[in-house]
């Protein structure tokens, strides 16, 4: 699982008011999954993002944002993959109202890109906001998907959707390949669980070692320095089915920028939500200990 997989998770439960995503209606997604991206070697980190209010617009009165993420990264291709994530976070609207939001999420995605388990729960002011538990796993003509909270719940999603992880893999193979745009359905777990995303990812021009040095806790690290990083924008648009479905031009719900280094590591966070954007500063940084497949 990504970063930015869970980063329309990163507005606090009073905010979130239902981050379903798909690409515009004429878009055509093929009906079988592409193979999984093999060759991208994911590097074990754990890494500390600092947030911050970066603007604010309209009428939502976001004065500050205050915040931090932890994301604790491991597993490799044979084991499959684990991500431990937590944000707390803080929205000042000003006149002294502020609401306190505490994500923490674990999930696991095999390597072969066809099961994935997820389990969270967000706390907003201390009080439990929604938790949700459940697995997805792909067989040859769909993604079966099985709830076990906040009800329980089965239902299949197409097979041409993706898992987070397998997400990012594609993302880093295209901007190897030189591709700037990929679009295509993502299912991570979200919010009640029951929710279908797709993605138009951008891909900007490589940024090789040595080319505009990072500031950050990346700029400490000497496996970073030696790779080759993109700036990527992923924008998600709500969900329309076919008989309320729009001609022409979407406007995204949400957007987020970052720059993805080769091993999948993710800095310079920008999480865009037409009210307000929020920046995360990469402000700690460790390399795990690799755990070869056997």
């Amino acid at each position: 699982m990504t970063l930015f997989a869970n980063a329309k998770r990163l507005v606090p439960a009073v905010l979130a008011a239902g981050f379903a995503v798909i690409f515009a209606a004429a878009v055509h997604h093929p009906a079988a999954a592409a193979p999984p991206a093999g060759d991208v070697i994911l590097a074990p980190h754990r890494a500390v993002y600092d947030l911050k209010l970066s603007k604010s617009r309209g009428s939502r009165g976001i004065q500050a944002v205050r915040g931090r993420i932890l994301y604790d990264f491991s597993g490799n291709a044979c084991d499959g993959y684990d991500l431990q994530f937590r944000q707390v976070s803080e929205l000042d609207s000003g006149e002294g109202k502020a609401a306190l939001s505490d994500l923490r999420s674990t999930t696991w995605e095999d390597g072969t890109a066809k099961k994935f388990r997820f389990n969270s729960e967000n706390k907003t002011d201390d009080q439990r906001a929604d938790k949700v538990d459940g697995k997805a796993e792909r067989t040859a003509g769909t993604v079966a998907v099985n709830l076990s909270q906040p009800k329980e719940k089965s239902f299949d999603v197409p097979v041409g959707a993706v898992f987070p992880t397998e997400h990012m893999r594609r993302i880093i193979t295209a901007a190897r390949e030189g591709k700037t745009i990929l679009d295509f359905p993502v299912y991570d777990g979200s919010e009640t669980g029951e929710k279908l995303y797709n993605t138009l990812t951008v891909i900007g021009r490589p940024i090789g070692p040595g080319e505009k040095p990072p500031s950050d806790a990346a700029a400490k690290s000497p496996v970073l320095a030696k790779l080759t990083r993109w700036p990527v924008t992923i924008s998600y648009f709500e969900q329309k089915d076919e008989k309320t479905s729009q001609t022409g031009e979407q406007t995204p719900v949400y957007s987020i920028g970052f720059e993805i280094y080769e091993n999948g590591v993710s800095r310079a966070l920008v999480l865009d939500y037409t009210d307000f954007a929020i920046s995360g500063e990469m402000s700690s940084f460790e390399m795990k200990k690799e755990k070869p497949c056997k």
